[in-house]
């Protein structure tokens, strides 16, 4: 359905602030280079503790994080070859959270009924993603440029103090720009085109560019010149993917941590003007100095936004607010709908 693009004024309903999230969808919890062989590592998913190892065989699992026996905390413990063993008493579960082993019981005698929740878990794009919901699981989102040669891809870890909606609101509304003009940012945004689905809103902004990192990114041919082009943001829930006109791309993985945490897992991706066999040399060194000169510095002003937006909530939660961008209020709606859906299908 297409939205109207004026920019007119709205009260925000603050329960988009206490709404909780659809779980039957995949969730990112941790790049899969931090979990080694015979490893453990707690993540949580909206307030649902998980321990995900790793077996000897290089497989995953990934387990409520509490021993059905004593609800001590499973990645308390350590893994025995295919199984995780709770540190308290030693008692095994395999990959399916079944109990395996009591290691002071008899031999032969027979095993008490005690059940680990397991939740499906899977590797891909580098990230260890967990389905927490009670459904089908879908297909994981698609990024088709994560192995095309022509793309640099940088990753970005991002840790938010704050409800997710407040960090997708930020990453669907492009008008802040304002925030960033001093590190050289986008300018003069005009929201051009808005869809709505009922587990979507894309929104499309036509957006300026000038300086040094517009020059490098291809914007421009000089730093002083101003270019402009459209910008398209996709939010699928839970996650979004951002286009600039094949020069540049943004997945963003959102992972709700908590009622006042989130976390996010991005992968940029940029069309460098460089020959393959010089980009593949200076790849490792590029990532290092595009993520710490340039997107970590635009991040920490968001988080800094966000996180005082969150406090200034927690502070007098009846407060009203006023929204103008068309864009934020179907985000509201889609992620009010999506909580709403899955509490009906329960």
């Amino acid at each position: 359905m297409e939205l109207a693009t004026t920019l007119k004024s709205e009260t925000i309903q603050n329960n988009i602030r206490e709404v909780g999230i659809n779980p039957n969808y995949w969730y990112p919890v941790a790049w899969a280079s931090q979990l080694k062989i015979g490893k453990i590592i707690p993540v949580m998913i909206w307030h649902l503790a998980i321990a995900v190892y790793r077996d000897a065989q290089a497989r995953l699992h990934a387990l409520e994080d509490a021993c059905p026996h004593k609800g001590v905390a499973l990645h308390k413990g350590k893994v025995q070859d295919c199984n995780l063993a709770c540190g308290y008493h030693g008692w095994e579960f395999n990959g399916n959270g079944e109990c395996v082993s009591i290691p002071y019981l008899p031999e032969g005698q027979k095993l008490p009924h005690a059940q680990a929740r397991s939740f499906p878990v899977q590797e891909k794009y580098g990230l260890i993603w967990i389905f927490p919901g009670n459904a089908v699981a879908p297909e994981l989102p698609l990024i088709p440029e994560f192995d095309e040669p022509d793309w640099l891809m940088v990753p970005v870890t991002a840790h938010f103090q704050a409800h997710f909606s407040m960090c997708n609101e930020n990453t669907l509304d492009v008008f802040h720009g304002f925030l960033h003009q001093k590190l050289q940012g986008w300018f003069d945004p005009i929201l051009i085109n808005l869809q709505e689905t009922p587990s979507s809103v894309c929104a499309e902004y036509k957006v300026s560019y000038k300086g040094r990192l517009a020059k490098f990114l291809g914007l421009s041919e000089h730093a002083d010149q101003v270019t402009t082009l459209p910008v398209s943001i996709k939010y699928r829930y839970p996650h979004f993917y951002t286009s600039l006109q094949g020069i540049s791309s943004l997945y963003l993985m959102r992972l709700p941590v908590g009622q006042v945490e989130t976390r996010s897992f991005a992968f940029f991706f940029f069309k460098v003007r460089f020959p393959k066999w010089i980009l593949t040399q200076l790849k490792p060194l590029m990532q290092i100095v595009i993520q710490r000169l340039f997107l970590l510095k635009f991040l920490a002003q968001d988080i800094e936004m966000v996180e005082s937006e969150q406090r200034n909530y927690l502070a007098n939660p009846h407060r009203r607010y006023v929204e103008i961008n068309p864009a934020i209020i179907a985000a509201q709606r889609l992620i009010v709908r999506q909580y709403k859906e899955f509490i009906q299908s329960s």
